[in-house]
């Protein structure tokens, strides 16, 4: 009898170039060297009375390779991100992979008016970008490369980019898997950096199951596993809180300007792998309980919306006024399988005059109203954009903290100082709850969470050196660390100079 054999299909997409005509071709190397002095009082959260500061210095250093050769562009980023004095003068295993590829990518032009030697004449430019890269749209509101964090954000994907008669098309995809190594079957796809070690129900440091993201007690790596506790990451991913990375996502941006009027469309879906709530029995008598990625389906959030982007006058006569407005919708479900209806929208006008610039904006960002819950999550995700941008220099608000379930109203007024070296900036922020939260005896709490003071002044010292300095401020109300979640046995100081 002949046995039966499965055929095993690999789909291998090889992007090649030789290095052969080096005479036609066009080598770039560049660098970048960043150090940033952080005094940090209350950021992010709000801090115990009587605590101290904390003060270090972060570096990013970057070396940028690039290839340029007939219709191949070939570009590659080495990054190395560490803290002033965490690490021993000589290197070892525990420093962790702070050395990284902060962007490795090919993209190949399939088609080209200008190129008299590309036959495809349909489109001004089309082109295919490959590998880990940096995405960068409109404002970086929703989709941004999160360049004030010093690790950064890239993209491992596939970008097909085209212009043609001004409009903009990008059409992106991805998919996440955990390793290529032989024998594995499916796609299962466990999405995030799981610690090795976790401590089980009964405090034992035990192996982390395979399969499974641990659950422990405020998802603390250093806290016992509980069945209802929160996912623990060595390295949670997304700056928003997010519990989970997508497994998959599609993206289309599309944008046209007309004469002073810029119109952006975004859609946006990310899936996000389907898990089980499993536990597993540890040697001792406790148990590690976590959630099992074990399967190929997927939950499927959609974010879509369109900007405006409007300037009348200019700067030598009245001036001029740029107007911003857009709005943006969240529905599918969010990554627990939950029924998503949610929006942002933000409107703001900044009148520029000589060298002087200022205007005020609102934005929303829905909640979930604890007093008459829809059965939906209505709470926004600002998706993989740069919130330190928009919502407060102090990150209180869809960074790594977190955000508050009741969402987020930002009434702000900006106003700048250019000068030919320098600028300053001063940003005035009111924060306050979309939707109402309640505290755990089941009160209604203040929908005012506080405001911040945001002062920066940056100078140009020569073409390759800049300096900025910046001291912000928050004053937060009782509010804001119920709303943070943050330990309410402790008392807080609410008014923080927690940046310099």
């Amino acid at each position: 009898m002949r046995k039966s054999q499965k055929c095993k299909v690999t789909l291998l997409f090889l992007v090649a170039m030789s290095l052969g005509n080096a005479i036609k071709a066009q080598f770039s190397l560049s660098g970048q060297l960043r150090t940033r002095t952080e005094i940090r009082n209350g950021l992010g959260n709000l801090v115990p009375e009587n605590s101290g500061s904390a003060a270090f210095t972060s570096q990013r250093t970057r070396l940028i390779f690039g290839y340029k050769w007939d219709r191949l562009t070939f570009g590659v980023t080495v990054q190395d991100v560490r803290v002033w004095g965490q690490d021993a003068s000589s290197i070892t295993n525990n420093d962790g992979n702070r050395l990284m590829l902060h962007e490795g990518w090919a993209e190949v032009t399939l088609a080209n008016k200008a190129d008299t030697t590309v036959k495809f004449k349909l489109i001004d430019n089309l082109s295919l970008k490959i590998g880990r890269q940096e995405l960068i749209y409109d404002d970086v509101r929703l989709i941004g490369n999160l360049d004030w964090l010093q690790q950064g954000r890239r993209f491992d994907m596939a970008l097909l980019k085209a212009f043609h008669h001004g409009w903009q098309v990008d059409l992106g995809y991805a998919f996440n898997q955990n390793t290529d190594a032989f024998n594995t079957v499916n796609t299962f796809y466990v999405p995030g950096n799981v610690p090795t070690y976790v401590k089980d129900s009964k405090g034992v440091l035990v192996p982390t199951p395979a399969g499974i993201v641990p659950l422990t007690v405020a998802g603390n790596v250093n806290n016992n596993s509980a069945k209802t506790g929160a996912p623990a990451y060595l390295n949670p991913p997304g700056t928003n809180g997010a519990n989970q990375d997508y497994k998959t996502f599609t993206s289309l941006y599309i944008s046209r300007k007309f004469n002073q009027t810029k119109f952006s469309a975004l859609f946006f879906n990310d899936n996000f792998g389907k898990y089980h709530l499993d536990s597993v029995a540890t040697t001792n008598g406790g148990n590690v309980y976590g959630r099992r990625f074990d399967s190929n389906e997927t939950y499927g959030r959609f974010t879509y919306g369109l900007m405006i982007n409007h300037t009348l006058g200019n700067t030598s006569g009245f001036g001029k006024i740029a107007f911003q407005g857009a709005y943006y919708a969240q529905t599918g479900k969010d990554r627990d399988g939950v029924d998503m209806d949610a929006y942002h929208y933000t409107l703001s006008a900044t009148y520029t005059k000589g060298k002087w610039s200022a205007g005020p904006g609102y934005d929303v960002l829905s909640g979930n109203d604890a007093v008459n819950p829809s059965g939906k999550n209505n709470r926004f995700d600002p998706l993989y954009g740069t919130p330190h941008r928009h919502w407060g220099y102090m990150d209180y608000f869809y960074v790594g903290t977190g955000a508050p379930t009741g969402g987020l109203n930002n009434a702000y007024f900006k106003v700048k100082y250019t000068a030919k070296d320098f600028y300053v900036t001063a940003d005035y922020h009111n924060f306050a709850l979309n939707a109402p939260m309640k505290k755990s005896d089941g009160a209604v709490i203040d929908s005012q969470l506080g405001t911040e003071i945001d002062l920066i002044a940056n100078y140009n010292l020569n073409k390759f050196t800049n300096l900025e300095l910046g001291y912000c401020l928050m004053n937060g109300t009782n509010s804001l660390a119920i709303a943070k979640g943050q330990d309410l046995t402790k008392s807080y100081d609410k008014q923080v100079p927690g940046r310099i």
